[in-house]
């Protein structure tokens, strides 16, 4: 997660606190069940060790070492049978040094936001983005910064829940919707890479139908030392009752987690809505959810390691992240856009 130093240049919304609507939409008729119990700590472990190591030199945006796991991520895609979109040549979306560094000058090098794709089998022209941004910060003083939890967690879950969708659609059980997996770079940065998408969208963002957000998930914050039985469930409200009601509806379903509010107020001095990569979707007027564990004391440090990282809670949460695109996928509607992006 970038850090706040840097989002002065976003735009600042209007405070607006919106109420949660108590109805508990009903899910879709084709049970996830078995596709979720395919997403495990120890799958999420063996990917995270590899995409968190110190080979991967902290993946600074544009860096040999994030290249290398961009690599690594596509070929778990390529074993999964998981194409890149339709109207793209590769598993690359392009982003020039000139867009990186044109906010802040931090020198970056060219670098790819990296996409995936599940083509819907019934409305594939509305597509459901879930994104995880896969930098980090680099190498400082020859400390490699690893970004376990930010956001390798994130970043594996993306590649967990794929697999889990690829083995839907192989047993006739595929999405209606189109899904797009799309793994940010220039995070740290100021959400570059997110705002490259959208402002360079390969599927129209009127046919985008939601985002789903996916921010370090792996640990638990000072607010939780008794349980990691939770996540923070932030904007879901903000622009649809609808998505709301389907990320409270596949909880209780599947997963059975404590949905924490506490991050959901626009005035929360933390500011988290507005510093991760949903923001760049919700601000053009998609339902987007972001869903987060929340600081420690590793934050942006060297020591955000894989050994710190609950793997248990991590499944739950992309479990979690798993039924709520499963339920945007396959139910009759899309979200209704029902409030002010304001």
């Amino acid at each position: 997660m970038f850090s706040i130093k840097k989002s002065f240049f976003l735009s600042i919304l209007t405070a607006l606190t919106i109420s949660c609507s108590s109805q508990i939409a009903k899910v879709s008729s084709t049970d996830p069940t078995p596709y979720l119990k395919t997403i495990t700590a120890a799958d999420l472990k063996t990917h995270l060790e590899i995409v968190a190591s110190d080979e991967m030199e902290g993946r600074e945006t544009g860096s040999i070492g994030q290249k290398k796991a961009g690599e690594y991520l596509i070929n778990h895609y390529k074993t999964n049978a998981v194409s890149f979109p339709k109207g793209a040549t590769d598993y690359y979306q392009r982003i020039p040094a000139s867009f990186l560094n044109a906010i802040i000058n931090d020198n970056l090098l060219d670098s790819e936001n990296i996409w995936a794709y599940i083509e819907g089998s019934e409305k594939p022209n509305e597509v459901i983005v879930i994104s995880a941004h896969y930098d980090h910060i680099g190498v400082i003083n020859g400390e490699v910064y690893n970004g376990a939890d930010d956001d390798g967690s994130g970043t594996v879950a993306l590649l967990e829940i794929a697999q889990a969708f690829a083995k839907a659609k192989k047993e006739g059980h595929g999405p209606k919707r189109s899904i797009l997996f799309l793994h940010v770079t220039g995070e740290e940065h100021g959400l570059l890479g997110s705002s490259f998408y959208t402002q360079n969208p390969l599927f129209p963002l009127t046919n985008t139908i939601t985002n789903v957000n996916i921010d370090m998930i792996g640990r638990h914050d000072e607010f939780h030392n008794d349980s990691s039985n939770y996540v923070y469930i932030i904007g879901s409200n903000y622009l649809s009752s609808d998505l709301y009601n389907i990320c409270e509806a596949v909880n209780t379903n599947y997963t059975k987690l404590f949905l924490d509010y506490k991050y959901n107020d626009r005035t929360d001095p933390n500011r988290f809505y507005y510093r991760s990569d949903h923001y760049n979707f919700a601000k053009n007027g998609i339902p987007s959810v972001f869903l987060f564990s929340g600081v420690h004391a590793d934050y942006h440090k060297a020591t955000d390691d894989v050994d710190k990282i609950e793997f248990d809670a991590l499944a739950q949460r992309t479990q979690l992240a798993f039924t709520i695109v499963w339920e945007l996928a396959n139910r009759e509607n899309r979200p209704v856009v029902d409030r002010s992006r304001n």
